[in-house]
């Protein structure tokens, strides 16, 4: 399991998480909610080895990532997906996936590069375009593409439907669905309450950096006031 204890963060010298817990179990979608500023982005972050913690501690099966480099939590089995569709704009889709795959052994970067088509067959008309050239939804498929490639065992996606069509986010919570069916633990940053409650089994949310409900998605779905005080858009 994916554990997150007491995790205190400090941004710019003001205090942005105020020691917060949650767990994240293997095979599960678990929802992280709460409004423009509530923590969700830097918590992500934080699991990533991107932003030193000012207290607490997070562990992957066992083993501490906090105090560890980006590259360190991807070997330990934990990708993220930022928020914002980041691609390598001036490189070739493929070369996107290649360079995704440099802690892999030289002999097995094109069979992961061939599983993650797999997992977004849309991608492979366009491995030669420049990554720039893409649509949004097209990037973010790059993006989980290239935390999949190393077949981590969590998987944290920050803000999954960002600007994207609604056929687009369709597609990315199959691929998210299916992704947790195969056995990751997935922890889901997504703007909209309704898609994150309908696929994932338990959820948090966060106000001010302090943890306002932590328990499973259908009692949080029963509970609309819960979001309402956390200034969440229940669309």
């Amino acid at each position: 399991m994916l554990n997150v204890t007491d995790l205190r963060l400090q941004r710019g010298g003001k205090a942005v998480l105020h020691g917060i817990d949650l767990q994240v179990p293997p095979g599960e979608v678990t929802a992280l909610l709460g409004a423009n500023g509530a923590g969700k982005s830097s918590t992500v972050m934080a699991i990533g080895g991107v932003l030193p913690l000012a207290g607490g501690r997070i562990e992957v099966e066992g083993h501490a990532l906090h105090g560890q480099r980006p590259e360190r939590v991807r070997a330990l089995g934990v990708a993220v997906v930022p928020e914002g569709h980041r691609v390598l704009g001036e490189l070739s889709v493929l070369d996107n996936l290649r360079a995704a795959a440099t802690a892999l052994p030289a002999a097995g970067v094109a069979d992961a590069v061939e599983r993650v088509l797999g997992v977004f067959p849309e991608l492979r008309v366009k491995l030669a375009l420049p990554a720039r050239s893409l649509s949004g939804g097209q990037k973010q498929m790059v993006c989980i593409a290239q935390a999949l490639i190393g077949k981590p065992r969590y998987l944290a996606i920050d803000e999954l439907s960002l600007g994207l069509a609604p056929a687009v986010v369709k597609r990315l919570v199959e691929v998210v669905q299916k992704v947790a069916r195969e056995g990751v633990g997935v922890l889901l940053i997504e703007q909209f309450t309704t898609v994150a409650l309908a696929v994932s089994s338990r959820a948090y949310v966060l106000e001010r950096g302090r943890m306002a409900f932590a328990g499973s998605s259908e009692e949080l779905r029963r509970r609309p006031e819960i979001l309402h005080s956390s200034y969440l858009a229940t669309a």
